[in-house]
């Protein structure tokens, strides 16, 4: 398999570059920065980054304050400086300096901060014009060159039928805010059909946003009770018979919907999953798609989450033999199954399969979730590290690039050298910086945003979205089934 794997990466890194240099097609690339905690060679920090493979970098996530409706760090001791902290959004900006070209974005949302807030402070002129000057003056603060809306999903997840409408207000007065100031508005939409209605008028999105990053991707999970690829390229019969909204569950019809709908070609960057979804099968003889499957794969040892795998730590499942691998016809999607365990992932051939389907529809580029779960140790022996990001650039745009262009000098550049002051001994609520979970209360939605001040701890009591808890082991929100501290039998919600 892993011969296979080299001769495809092989060919895809044999096209040419652009004439001018400049790369054809946008690599939009979100880094998920929560996995500078994951543990042993799973752990990513900032310096991990190869610029040189993205036109766009998103760093995921900053958050919404409800108390003052400006955007906030969340996690205060990785993200800044202050209070003798880390510093990644300086150190993240900073990779310009290895690639001018770049673009570096925060993103602010993501799944775990839901809805309700944005549906109030988008509700809210006032509020909407506090928001924004906020996100103007913290992406200068900190040298980004624009802002990617992620609030998933308008009118859903606690918010209201009125956020269609006060989401395109929204991104109008940020728009109209970023354009003098040289700054880029994109946004992070959703894949499925229901979704796409509810939360968007998808003309009026086109015409403010300078990037589209449609997630086409998470079509199927371990919220299901069967077994579905993470993202089919295309639709099979077996999508069609089940129904259920199963017959809209690929990217060529979410792509095609959205260019339907008025989103520009060249404003669409097509989500990519560097993970996959994975099940436990009900019966190991029944292991083909839509399988009976109630309980999601084990986790695994990086991402620490059930059901869910990094490229990563797939590979190295696959290298230890004993697999079956199955790659759809109709679906054009692989699928890797062993004994009881089932897995839907894309590999380098999905990676020329995609890029290819990008080329041929004239869209802008490529979008993925997530770089630390690309095999960026080069674990599995594909040649060099980060296969599947290489195989999209050079499939899109050939040579990786080694710029060497003028230093940007925008903003603070080194990390300060004072003497660090004393940390105060562990509280009831903060044993250290960072995100802390519920002290009281195993399996529970609250946790705590502690940033050490001398002698004392400040504390920020947060809650996770509406049918997730704070897990202790993974230092996040997770589905409340996917918890080892919460009762299993409770049902997970469908995304």
């Amino acid at each position: 398999m892993r011969v296979i794997l080299l001769a495809a990466l092989a060919a895809v890194a044999a096209c040419t570059s652009v004439d001018d240099g400049s790369p054809q097609y946008m690599a939009v690339c979100y880094y998920g920065t929560w996995a500078v905690y994951r543990p042993g060679l799973g752990k990513f920090d900032v310096e991990d980054v190869d610029p040189n493979l993205c036109t766009h970098l998103i760093y995921g996530f900053a958050g919404l304050d409800p108390s003052k409706y400006t955007i906030k760090s969340l996690d205060p001791w990785n993200d800044l400086y202050d209070n003798y902290g880390k510093g990644a959004f300086i150190r993240f900006t900073n990779l310009k300096l290895r690639n001018p070209a770049l673009k570096t974005i925060l993103a602010i949302g993501g799944w775990n901060e839901g809805s309700t807030k944005y549906s109030k402070m988008a509700g809210s002129p006032s509020l909407r014009q506090k928001f924004v000057q906020s996100c103007v003056e913290f992406l200068h603060k900190y040298n980004f060159d624009g802002l990617d809306m992620d609030w998933e999903y308008p009118a859903e997840r606690g918010g209201n039928p009125i956020d269609k409408d006060d989401y395109i207000a929204l991104i109008k007065e940020l728009k109209a805010a970023f354009q003098p100031e040289g700054l880029i508005l994109t946004a992070a939409v959703g894949a499925g059909k229901p979704t796409i209605d509810d939360a968007y008028h998808i003309k009026e999105m086109g015409m403010y946003l300078d990037i589209v990053n449609v997630m086409t991707y998470d079509y199927h999970g371990s919220w299901s009770p069967f077994t579905g690829h993470v993202a089919p390229l295309y639709l099979s019969p077996l999508d069609i018979e089940h129904g259920d909204g199963c017959q809209y569950f690929s990217v060529n019809y979410s792509v095609n919907y959205y260019l339907k709908g008025g989103i520009p070609k060249h404003k669409m960057a097509m989500g990519i999953p560097l993970y996959g979804h994975g099940f436990h099968l009900d019966h190991a003889d029944q292991h083909g798609l839509y399988a009976p499957a109630s309980q999601p794969q084990p986790a695994c040892p990086y991402t620490r989450q059930a059901g869910v795998c990094g490229f990563n730590e797939i590979c190295k499942l696959l290298e230890q033999g004993g697999w079956t691998n199955v790659r759809d016809p109709d679906q054009k999607a692989i699928y890797s199954y062993k004994g009881s365990i089932w897995v839907g992932y894309d590999d380098l051939e999905s990676m020329k399969l995609k890029t290819d389907y990008i080329k041929s529809m004239g869209l802008g580029g490529s979008m993925v979730w997530s770089i630390e779960t690309d095999d960026f140790h080069n674990l599995c022996g594909f040649g060099a590290p980060n296969p599947l990001m290489t195989a999209i650039w050079t499939n899109l745009n050939g040579d990786i690039p080694h710029p060497t262009g003028p230093t940007p000098t925008t903003g603070p550049t080194t990390r300060p050298t004072d003497p660090p002051p004393p940390t105060p001994s562990p509280s009831h609520v903060c044993k250290r910086n960072g995100l802390n979970p519920d002290p009281d209360k195993m399996c529970s939605p609250i946790f705590y945003e502690c940033v050490s001040d001398g002698d004392h701890w400040d504390a920020t009591q947060e809650e996770c979205a509406s049918g997730t808890v704070f897990d202790r082991l993974a230092n996040t929100c997770v589905w409340i089934s996917e918890s080892n501290e919460c009762d299993h039998t409770q049902p997970r919600l469908e995304a």
